[in-house]
């Protein structure tokens, strides 16, 4: 089974960058789609995107279009969440989660159609 391993978390002053990964441990990403979502203290978790390694086929929350951009590296096995101009509103633990290969498709994308999922990377963004 594919176990997914985020990394790339921080703190970062608003209007800043920064480059999560997801890597994938114990199998490949392989015809799978990758998510990643975000919980805020005291918030449901939310998605934020997703990416098919099948189809290339992305999810974007309309909180991040524009601001956040996920991309795969096949031959890595890793997934990829370059966030620019951050905002405080994005402080939160983000995880990346494997899925179908078509779940990138699904409206609203939900959480429950990821099987795996990562620990967790902190990510802070001040004023």
């Amino acid at each position: 089974e594919v176990q997914p391993v985020e990394s790339g978390g921080g703190l970062v002053q608003a209007g800043g960058s920064l480059r999560l990964s997801c890597a994938a441990s114990g199998s490949t990403f392989a015809d799978y789609a990758i998510g990643w979502f975000r919980q805020a203290p005291g918030k449901e978790r939310e998605a934020v995107s997703c990416i098919s390694t099948t189809d290339g086929s992305t999810y974007y929350a309309d909180n991040v279009k524009g601001r956040f951009t996920i991309s795969s590296d096949n031959a890595k096995n890793t997934v990829y969440l370059q966030m620019n101009i951050l905002k405080p509103e994005d402080t939160a633990v983000y995880y990346c989660a494997v899925g179908g290969g078509d779940v990138c498709y699904y409206r609203p994308l939900p959480l429950g159609v990821f099987g795996s999922w990562g620990q967790g990377t902190q990510v802070t963004v001040s004023s």
